[in-house]
């Protein structure tokens, strides 16, 4: 005895045959579903990845990140440890020497990573300062020294000179969230800078040639409606990479204290993001081994077919060989 899927989602299989990402409207309809339409949704995630996503050399794109400088930050990011404006025990200190950068670069790549990504803390970089020159030259040492790697970079928002330069020197991906619907990211993230400066630094990314990296967060009080915008936002932009983040809430910060997103709330949004965007990377970042634990292979089954492997910045990861073995369930690592 067979079971009738529910409408919207035997809307939805168009995506499937045709490769076209769902509508916003249907989006919104799909995020109301509940029980176990849920699981119907994110068996047809996971087909709409398997054919149209399957990952690099069909496997699991994999990256891991370096906290290459940390602390105090001057924006007052809500979840963030590294903000000056909350009090979260961090470990503070400025860019770190190239060699150091190089040996994690190369322990990391020895684990088969194939993305390694520098982060620094602050508001970014509008003109080209001695600080950036060091980070250029760095990237240059990682290119030289391990052929093969692709290097990548989050440091925050960009000005034209930086955004070419990145360029130039051979960027892979960079990566900038907008975090949530940018209608409320003055509300949920941060009031002392303007998303738009973050979706124009996206936009003179991609006017250089550069990949770009940008997802958000589930966990900051926005409502599910609020995630699909945020998802329709990021098509709008043609992002490469979308990482989904899943809150960790960090003692110290404003969002210490957030409640939980259940776990079908997590998997449609991821399963929503799939048939928005059918051929992307879509990684599971920072919160699968803290907070989703034994749920972080149903949302990899829900559409993601990327990883962030190894620490985060201010909390830590999911050990890499736990990580391979995870992946090799599911593909393999890129």
């Amino acid at each position: 005895m067979s079971t009738r899927l529910h409408p919207d989602i035997e809307k939805a299989y168009r995506v499937l045959d045709t490769g076209e990402p769902v509508p916003f409207e249907l989006a919104s309809a799909l995020g109301r579903l509940a029980g176990s339409e849920v699981l119907d949704l994110v068996s047809l995630a996971n087909k709409v990845r398997s054919r149209y996503a399957p990952g690099e050399g069909d496997g699991v794109h994999a990256c891991s990140i370096m906290n290459a400088k940390s602390g105090v930050c001057g924006e007052n990011c809500r979840f963030c440890a590294q903000s000056r404006h909350n009090s979260a025990e961090v470990e503070v200190y400025g860019l770190v020497d190239e060699s150091k950068v190089l040996e994690q670069a190369r322990s990391l790549h020895g684990h088969g990573v194939g993305h390694f990504g520098i982060v620094t803390s602050g508001y970014g970089y509008l003109k080209v300062t001695p600080e950036f020159e060091r980070i250029l030259a760095i990237i240059d040492l990682l290119h030289r020294e391990l052929p093969g790697l692709k290097v990548c970079a989050s440091l925050g928002v960009l000005g034209d000179e930086p955004a070419a330069e990145l360029a130039r020197h051979g960027i892979a991906h960079y990566n900038i969230n907008i975090q949530v619907d940018p209608g409320r990211y003055g509300e949920l993230i941060a009031d002392t800078h303007a998303v738009d400066e973050r979706i124009e630094t996206i936009r003179r990314l991609r006017a250089n040639g550069i990949a770009v990296c940008c997802g958000g967060i589930i966990g900051t009080g926005e409502t599910m409606q609020e995630r699909i915008a945020m998802i329709f936002a990021l098509r709008e932009l043609d992002v490469s990479v979308i990482p989904l983040n899943v809150l960790v809430p960090i003692d110290g910060t404003p969002l210490e204290g957030a409640a939980p997103v259940p776990v079908t709330e997590i998997a449609k949004t991821f399963a929503i993001c799939r048939l928005a965007h059918p051929a992307k990377i879509i990684k599971f970042a920072a919160g699968r081994e803290t907070v989703m634990k034994d749920f972080q292979g149903l949302l990899m089954l829900a559409g993601a077919n990327g990883l962030l492997t190894g620490g985060y910045l201010t909390t830590r990861g999911r050990d890499m060989a736990a990580d391979r073995q995870f992946a090799g369930q599911i593909g393999s690592f890129s």
